[in-house]
C-alpha cells in the first residue's frame, strides 16, 4: 500500500517538479472568452500572461469536477493505495467541495483544505511529500497538514492596482489615485481569504515593506519548506528582490522558485513577487 498525493494546479508545480515529487496534479480549467484551457497543460504561465496583458477583460477559472476527482480516487484505491488530496482554499475555489463529494464514495481518501493559494499551497504540498517519504500514513499526513496550515504565511507585492480594480476588489477611483502615487500593495492570505496587508510608495519601499512584514509574522522557518513566486513574462523583479535581500536567504540552499499561473495571476496581474513560508 502506498500513499498517493493529489493536488490541483493552483499550487503552481511544474510538470517536472510534480514528477520528481511523485505528486499527481489535476488541472483547473481557465476560460478566456470562448476559449477553454487546462492550467499548466494547454496553457503555460507565460502564455497565460501574454493573453492577460492583451485582454481587456479577466479570465475565470472552473473548479475540478467531482467526476474527475472520483476517477482518480477510484484508480488509486482499487490498486490498494490511500490518498491525500490537497486543494486550494475552500473560500476561494470549489475544488475542496468537489474533492469531498468524490471522496465520500471511497475508503482511504483524505481531503485537506489548504486554506491557501499558489506558493502557499505549494509549500504544504512539499511538506506532505516530506512526511510521506518519512513513512507517515495518509491519515497522519492529513492531520499534520491541518495542524500546520495555520502557520503558513504568504505575502505578495503587487506592481499595479489595475487587476484588483478589474476584479472588483477596489474602486476605479482608488485604483487611479494609487497608480498616480505609485502605490505598491502587499496582499496576504488570512484564514483562506486574500486580504490587504499593507501599502508602500514605489518599488524600493515595497521591498522594504515585504521584509518588515516577514519579520512581523515571526520570520521564516527554514527547517520547513518555503518558496518564492513571480507573475508575468519574466522573473526580473524577483531576482532583484533576492539580490536586495541576499542576507535573509543566504546559507539556506536552493529555495524553489515558480511562475505563478492563472489561478491567482488573473487577480494580481503581472510583475508580482510572492514569498511563502512557515513562521
Amino acid at each position: 500500500m502506498m500513499v498517493k498525493i493529489v493536488v490541483d494546479s493552483g499550487c503552481d508545480l511544474t510538470p517536472e517538479e510534480a514528477r520528481a515529487l511523485d505528486v499527481l496534479v489535476l488541472p483547473v480549467t481557465v476560460v478566456f472568452g470562448d476559449g477553454e484551457y487546462q492550467d499548466g497543460v494547454s496553457l503555460t504561465p507565460r502564455e497565460f500572461y501574454e493573453k492577460l496583458i492583451e485582454s481587456d477583460g479577466l479570465p475565470h477559472t472552473s473548479q475540478i469536477s467531482p467526476y474527475t476527482y472520483g476517477e482518480c480516487f477510484k484508480q488509486y484505491t482499487q490498486a490498494g493505495d490511500t490518498v491525500v488530496c490537497m486543494t486550494l482554499s475552500s473560500k476561494l475555489s470549489g475544488c475542496c467541495q468537489s474533492a469531498g463529494m468524490a471522496a465520500a464514495e471511497y475508503e482511504g481518501v483524505y481531503v485537506v483544505d489548504t486554506l491557501n493559494v499558489c506558493v502557499g499551497e505549494q509549500i504544504l504540498v512539499r511538506l506532505a511529500v516530506s512526511l510521506r517519504d518519512k513513512g507517515m500514513d495518509a491519515p497522519g499526513i492529513a492531520a499534520e497538514l491541518e495542524r500546520s496550515r495555520g502557520r503558513v504565511r504568504i505575502l505578495g507585492l503587487l506592481d499595479t492596482l489595475e487587476y484588483l480594480k478589474r476584479g472588483g476588489r477596489i474602486s476605479p477611483a482608488v485604483a487611479f489615485a494609487g497608480e498616480a502615487l505609485e502605490i505598491k500593495p502587499v496582499v496576504s492570505v488570512v484564514d483562506g481569504q486574500v486580504v490587504m496587508a499593507g501599502r508602500a510608495r514605489g518599488s524600493k519601499n515595497g521591498n522594504n515593506l515585504l521584509r518588515r512584514l516577514i519579520s512581523e509574522t515571526g520570520g521564516i522557518n527554514f527547517d520547513l519548506p518555503c518558496a518564492l513566486g513571480y507573475t508575468g513574462l519574466n522573473d526580473g523583479l524577483l531576482r532583484k528582490y533576492m539580490a536586495d535581500n541576499a542576507d535573509l536567504y543566504a546559507g539556506h540552499g536552493d529555495i524553489p522558485v515558480c511562475a505563478i499561473g492563472a489561478t491567482i495571476g488573473s487577480h494580481v496581474g503581472p510583475n508580482c513577487i510572492c514569498v511563502a513560508f512557515f513562521n
